[in-house]
């Protein structure tokens, strides 16, 4: 069977992925609703809300990122498959800020410290997959973006691992601050250039 080529296949690839990409959104601005319904219900935890909009930014500027997968030539179905699995990533992610339920915690402090492990684990691998996913927009793509991605992205990983780690919140901290103002920094500054 032919492999069809990426513009035959970029609008249905484009469609099964913004489905995923919306139930993470919608995970995201569902947790912020209830968090504002019922403010009473769980105390809230400024790192975990710095998480939630860090996330947000991810995944809007991975929906934009994307995008560069119009300029492939074929796109084949380990493509799509790795495509749909890293949007899981993002899923699984936002799924660990808001669980389907708080009884078991005090507040999202507690919550999001027990979870650290999964949830900067994911992170982690999420991150390595975004590599992959660069090199598959082909060679000339990842090199316009120059060393300072993945340096990016090995720094963040690094700092991924550590979180997973120790419960230092002052480090918890200090990360999502610095992943916030870098990643806002990042897709400003590069994508506004790039298009």
């Amino acid at each position: 069977m032919d492999v069809a080529t990426a513009a035959e296949t970029y609008t249905h690839i484009r469609v099964v992925m913004g489905m995923v990409v919306s139930l993470s959104l919608a995970r995201l601005l569902n947790g912020l609703a209830g968090i504002v319904q019922h403010p009473g219900a769980a105390r809230i935890y400024p790192v975990h809300l710095g998480w939630v909009v860090f996330m947000f930014l991810f995944l809007v500027h991975f929906w934009w990122w994307e995008y560069r997968l119009h300029a492939l030539p074929v796109i084949g179905f380990a493509a799509y498959l790795f495509l749909i699995a890293f949007c899981a990533l993002f899923f699984f992610l936002c799924a660990l800020l808001f669980p389907t339920s708080m009884q078991d915690y005090d507040g999202y402090e507690h919550y999001f410290l027990s979870r650290r492990t999964w949830f900067f684990g994911f992170l982690a691998g999420m991150l390595v997959t975004d590599l992959v996913d660069t090199a598959l927009k082909g060679r000339d793509y990842f090199l316009s973006l120059g060393y300072e991605y993945p340096a990016r992205t090995a720094f963040y990983i690094v700092l991924s691992i550590i979180a997973a780690i120790t419960t230092d919140r002052r480090y918890h901290a200090a990360f999502v601050v610095f992943a916030l103002a870098y990643q806002f920094y990042w897709v400003f500054r590069v994508y506004d250039l790039l298009t």
